[in-house]
């Protein structure tokens, strides 16, 4: 018998004595049922949680395409009436135009130019409120819906 082989041969002497001394503890058994239960409960939590979550996100695509929807319309009435006012200014420039041709005097001159400069900053005074009052209408007719559909979706989804 060499030195290693009785050296190991102590320590498992030593490690039997150890294991006998200590108190053994039962495990408990696993029980499959309890685990499958568990799982069950949870499948169906999960698809609670899912169902309300995909609820939540179609309200909000929805809402989302009803505001873009608006959103464009907006836009195109804004541009329309932005068309319509370069219109109206080219066509008072036009005549504004027309008049200085047949000015005869330079008295004339200042009471068609004087004319005209009070006549242009009154319709730009009156574009600038039409303007801001359809700003004001397009940016609420936008974000209300947004507002309001997101405190929505967010209360159906929690």
């Amino acid at each position: 018998m060499d030195l290693t082989t009785s050296k190991v041969n102590k320590e498992n002497a030593l490690f039997g004595l150890l294991f006998e001394w200590m108190p053994r503890f039962d495990l408990p058994r696993f029980d499959p049922t309890a685990f499958r239960d568990m799982a069950e409960k949870n499948a169906v939590q999960t698809r609670d949680v899912y169902e309300k979550v995909k609820t939540a996100a179609d309200d909000a695509t929805e809402m989302l395409q009803r505001t873009c929807a608006t959103a464009v319309e907006a836009a195109t009435k804004l541009n329309v009436k932005l068309f319509e006012a370069g219109c109206m200014n080219a066509n008072a420039a036009l005549d504004f135009a027309q008049r200085l041709r047949t000015v005869k005097s330079p008295s004339e001159l200042t009471e068609v130019t004087s004319a005209q400069v009070r006549k242009q900053y009154e319709f730009w005074g009156e574009q600038a409120k039409e303007f801001s009052a359809l700003t004001q209408r397009v940016t609420s007719d936008t974000i209300e819906p947004v507002s309001n559909g997101l405190s929505k979706v967010l209360k159906k989804a929690a």
